[in-house]
């Protein structure tokens, strides 16, 4: 889970263009948020479309003062890792000024900061926020996608209920995210990095969606988009595609998914050479589906 999150931190610049990009900033002139990456599944076997601004639910923006901009920029100087400080001056910041035009901005940080903290819960109901605010926010639709059925078993709300929103949100962002268009001053390499950072995140979520629903087939293209576009790929998704190939009877693509799976440093190693063992044997017994 710390591997996780922590490619997510890295990856912290990447989910602040996009942020940008939805059009937050380029609306209202203010800078981004950063970011981080969700946690593996807890049970499964258990990482726009809007060249105009998003619609707000705000009326109008209030003016900004010297007094709002000195405190957001507060807020904007706490570093990422010190988790209980961002939190604290981003509850602080929107409790002092509720009808801010920076709001959105720093409803979009405090999500990813609450996922690496691990308060699922909080992460969620903030991030609901963020994306009623501005619902063209493709890198938060992406990462509550992606948590959502990751994390099913610790929210207080009914698991069913929460797997349709989970769809929704990846769905969206797989969407619009590759209609944004790109900033004057980014390479085409940082921008293709960073819709493909957030497709991957949507495509995983979309796929764990399926898994939880037992729609196996519908399950493992998902999950092979998002370890091919993912530019750093996440074990728990190689673990899901495995998963996924064993159910549907495809063993040759399930035992390829877990040795990819347990090739890599992370907590799931043992699960997924255990998987492709498991899958081997299954091969040896019966036939395989056709795809």
């Amino acid at each position: 889970m710390k591997r996780i999150w922590n490619s997510w931190l890295e990856a912290a610049a990447v989910a602040a263009l996009l942020l940008c990009w939805s059009g937050i900033a380029a609306a209202q002139g203010t800078p981004s948020g950063q970011g981080t990456q969700a946690p593996p599944p807890a049970q499964t076997g258990d990482k726009p479309k809007t060249p105009d601004a998003p619609a707000l639910s705000l009326d109008a923006p209030a003016p900004v003062n010297a007094e709002e901009d000195a405190a957001y920029k507060t807020f904007q100087d706490v570093p990422v890792t010190d988790l209980n400080k961002k939190i604290d001056a981003g509850e602080a910041f929107n409790q002092k000024y509720p009808q801010s035009r920076y709001k959105p901005v720093v409803l979009a940080t405090l999500t990813m900061v609450y996922l690496q903290s691990g308060q699922v819960q909080k992460m969620i109901e903030t991030g609901d926020k963020a994306v009623e605010l501005t619902p063209n926010d493709v890198a938060t639709l992406a990462i509550l996608g992606q948590t959502i059925p990751r994390a099913l078993n610790a929210t207080k709300e009914d698991p069913a209920k929460q797997l349709v929103k989970a769809e929704t949100y990846c769905k969206r962002a797989i969407e619009l995210t590759p209609t944004l268009p790109k900033p004057a001053n980014l390479t085409d390499d940082a921008f293709d990095r960073a819709k493909n950072q957030t497709l991957a995140a949507a495509h995983s979520g979309l796929g764990l969606v399926y898994v939880r629903r037992g729609k196996y087939a519908e399950a493992i293209p998902e999950l092979e988009l998002s370890v091919k576009l993912d530019p750093a790929p996440d074990p728990v998704n190689y673990y899901l595609l495995g998963t996924a190939n064993e159910k549907a009877s495809h063993f040759d693509d399930s035992i390829a998914a877990f040795n990819k799976c347990a090739a890599m440093q992370s907590s799931l190693q043992g699960t997924c050479k255990n998987g492709a063992e498991e899958a081997k044997k299954l091969s040896a017994t019966q036939l395989s589906a056709p795809k």
